[in-house]
């Protein structure tokens, strides 16, 4: 009988590839989605993001029959939660898709069923979401396995990472660890480290808040070098010539719905003992302003030497370069905000990763080269790596690539 093995809740970035990638192993997929658009989209065998060999996987998953979208889940053996877990106004985690998630599935659960969460949660999520659980179906209490299971994948290489990176797998109990563990193992090829929940949740927020610190050096070091007059990237290069050094490159700040987030998962819960962390989210949260304000200067200077405002390519609005993500993206907060402060230049927006935008008219990247007085360069795109700028244009690079 080919029932439904798996549930997954969420049809985004990382929730389409993984159930796309479960499917592909011949295990019957069922994914959920509240947003009818995006369920419709994949049941046509189509996709809403850009992911390199995801389109193919989809259109051949849902042909097989192994992968069909719904906005409502049914039974299955395995429920995987992949929602959102953005943060309120105060910084502090929101958990409410996580927890409205998980009540859709609680009425179908039964014995022995695995349930696992994806998404990025703060220490104690997966302790609590079995509580929730539990406290509406006594009768299953203790007779469930529950687990947490961060993922760790690059956007732009999200189907090749999905199967070979390794996995941190964390249950409530060592039981659902090991069923957890036998899941993983259908699909993915990268080694599964087997721990408990805590360990896990806090796992995948020190990686990003690891890197967040690291990219916070880079970008305070940027903001010293312009006042000293040295150039960041010469200098960044030959202290990496010291064999214990690995200094990375700066840029507008930091983006993405992860490295941007989930310290503030670590400093919400830990106030007065994440201090560096919480330092290094103020000083890339600082950038992107700083950066904002040398394009308003250095405009500022052109029209006072040529008695005009000048023209202005704003080149990148992703997060980082060669995706369409625009997730918590430091280019698009400079692009708002320069325009909100100034509407009456005449702007080229630049982003080739995207065909449209909500606020902002899109500009072709030769064009906007052609007929811009100044170029900020946002993003490192591939595309923005072999332009030629000629030397009579301006141009400020908060990238390296010029």
């Amino acid at each position: 009988m080919n029932t439904v093995k798996v549930v997954t809740i969420g049809l985004g970035y990382i929730g389409l590839p993984t159930s796309t990638l479960i499917a592909q192993n011949g295990i019957r997929v069922h994914g959920v989605d509240i947003n009818k658009k995006i369920v419709d989209t994949i049941n046509n065998g189509k996709i809403h993001i850009v992911e390199p060999s995801l389109d193919i996987a989809v259109e051949n998953a849902v042909k097989n029959g192994f992968l069909k979208a719904d906005v409502i889940p049914v039974q299955a053996d395995t429920y995987l939660i992949v929602v959102p877990t953005p943060f309120k106004e105060n910084f502090e985690p929101d958990i409410s898709h996580i927890e409205n998630a998980t009540k859709k599935i609680i009425p179908l659960l039964k014995e022995d069923d695995l349930y696992i969460i994806e998404s990025t949660s703060p220490v104690g999520t997966t302790a609590k979401m079995m509580d929730l659980i539990y406290s509406t179906r006594p009768e299953l209490v203790n007779k469930l396995n529950i687990a947490y299971c961060p993922e760790r994948v690059l956007p732009g290489n999200v189907m090749h990472e999905l199967v070979h990176n390794d996995r941190v797998i964390g249950g409530l109990d060592q039981k659902s660890t090991d069923k957890a563990v036998q899941f993983y193992k259908q699909f993915v090829k990268g080694e599964l480290h087997p721990t408990n929940a805590s360990t896990a949740e806090m796992c995948k927020l020190t990686e990003n808040s690891s890197r967040d610190v690291q990219i916070a050096f880079a970008n305070e070091l940027s903001l010293i070098c312009e006042k000293a007059n040295v150039n960041v990237w010469e200098l960044i290069e030959l202290a990496n010539k010291h064999p214990r050094v690995n200094i990375l490159q700066p840029g507008c700040g930091v983006g993405g719905h992860c490295i941007a987030v989930d310290p503030y998962f670590i400093v919400s819960d830990y106030p007065n003992e994440s201090k560096l962390i919480s330092s290094a989210r103020a000083v890339n949260n600082y950038k992107p302003l700083w950066c904002a304000e040398k394009i308003k200067n250095e405009k500022l200077k052109f029209e006072i030497k040529h008695g005009r405002k000048p023209k202005t390519a704003l080149m990148g609005l992703a997060f980082k370069p060669n995706i369409d993500d625009l997730r918590e993206s430091p280019a698009n907060e400079i692009v708002r905000k320069i325009l909100n402060d100034d509407n009456h230049g005449e702007y080229f927006v630049v982003e080739p990763n995207i065909e449209s935008h909500m606020i902002f008219k899109l500009t072709n990247y030769n064009d906007a080269i052609k007929k811009a007085d100044i170029i900020a360069i946002l993003v490192a795109h591939n595309e923005f790596k072999t332009l030629k700028f000629p030397k009579e244009k301006l141009v400020i690079d908060f990238c390296g690539i010029s």
